[in-house]
């Protein structure tokens, strides 16, 4: 069994930057594919950023992609996600996810763990 919990969400204004954490307890994310979605009231959840287990590569959907950095740093055993240039519609809640596949679900399906989820709004 793996807990993932994430924090840093908040309250800030285009432009701004925050780093969401997501910490593990129970695995060691190096064994672990890990992905961040998000999820905006009214709106399906979407995928925005991933580390696979294989080879530590990443992926980020296009509407973050060049805003947005996944990183994991295996001795605190938790991930973030460093997001820059914040626009009011990054604002959703967002959710950590890990699998035992070494290989990343876009889709959000397949995931065996999730965390309870941290706000981000971002105000115009």
């Amino acid at each position: 069994q793996v807990q993932l919990v994430e924090s840093g969400g908040g309250v800030v204004q285009t432009g701004d930057s925050l780093r969401l954490s997501c910490a593990a307890s129970g695995r060691s994310f190096s064994t672990l594919t890990v992905a961040w979605f998000r999820q905006a009231p009214g709106k399906e959840r979407e995928f925005v950023a991933s580390i696979s287990r294989s080879d530590g590569g990443t992926d980020y959907a296009p509407s973050v992609k060049g805003r947005f950095a996944i990183s994991k740093d295996n001795t605190r055993n938790t991930v973030y996600l460093q997001m820059d240039s914040l626009k009011p519609d990054d604002t959703a809640v967002y959710y950590c996810a890990c699998r035992y596949s070494l290989y990343v679900d876009f889709g959000g399906t397949a995931y065996d763990f999730w965390g309870q989820g941290t706000q981000v709004t971002v105000s115009s």
